[in-house]
């Protein structure tokens, strides 16, 4: 199947408006579609065989002419296909475009999203955590834009208690949090997540020998 072209997008779009009472023409100024209906304000659609930064862009600067700003791409292929197109659809809503999409063997035309202004939607538990998680950390251990192992409060708190162990050996769990100061140090070594400890007897723990080689190595814990 050969490559779809912008122009294999118009007649289906044009089509399409015009079934909802638009008089509609291509290449108008800088729009690669306009339509107009009555007193409602002019129609944009700018059509791209894919989402790009060149097309919201684009998008954007039709703004400036109207409100009533669309693009326009091919349909989706697969389950990947379809991911990457509903985060280009989250993206489309932040900036204000609808978002439409054209299925090419038979020009079926789909309507995702409205130009209307966005109002973004506050979570209250992301906050709460990403604040939780910032007050917990002790200093400032990973550099911003890292994408290796990121060092949160959780790994220092278990990485206090690998430390402990290695000095004494054999400790409770209520021992390594007297001592090392992390209130929740028996549940960090008995979910025992990073694989450091290891359970001695019933209630003592002790250094796993992945613990003991990650501090001969000089590495995390």
């Amino acid at each position: 199947m050969p490559k779809p072209v912008e122009t294999d997008l118009y007649p289906p779009v044009k089509a399409f408006l015009e079934a909802q009472g638009y008089t509609v023409k291509g290449e108008v100024g800088a729009a690669d579609v306009l339509a107009r209906r009555g007193d409602d304000p002019p129609l944009i659609v700018e059509l791209k065989t894919g989402f790009s930064l060149v097309l919201l862009q684009q998008a954007v600067a039709r703004q400036a002419i109207t409100d009533t700003v669309y693009v326009a791409v091919p349909r989706w292929s697969g389950k990947a296909g379809w991911r990457a197109f509903k985060g280009n659809i989250g993206l489309c809503k932040r900036l204000g475009i609808g978002v439409i999409s054209v299925r090419l063997k038979d020009g079926y035309v789909q309507v995702h999203c409205e130009p209307v202004p966005f109002q973004p939607r506050k979570s209250s538990l992301r906050r709460k955590a990403l604040l939780k998680e910032f007050d917990a950390r002790d200093g400032d251990p990973t550099h911003g834009g890292t994408n290796g192992q990121v060092m949160t409060a959780y790994r220092q708190d278990a990485r206090r208690c690998a430390a402990h162990l290695a000095e004494v050996g054999i400790a409770k769990g209520a021992d390594v949090a007297k001592a090392t100061g992390v209130a929740r140090a028996t549940r960090i070594m008995a979910d025992n997540h990073h694989g450091w400890f290891c359970r001695a007897a019933r209630g003592l723990y002790a250094l796993s020998d992945a613990g003991t080689l990650a501090l001969k190595s000089d590495e995390d814990p």
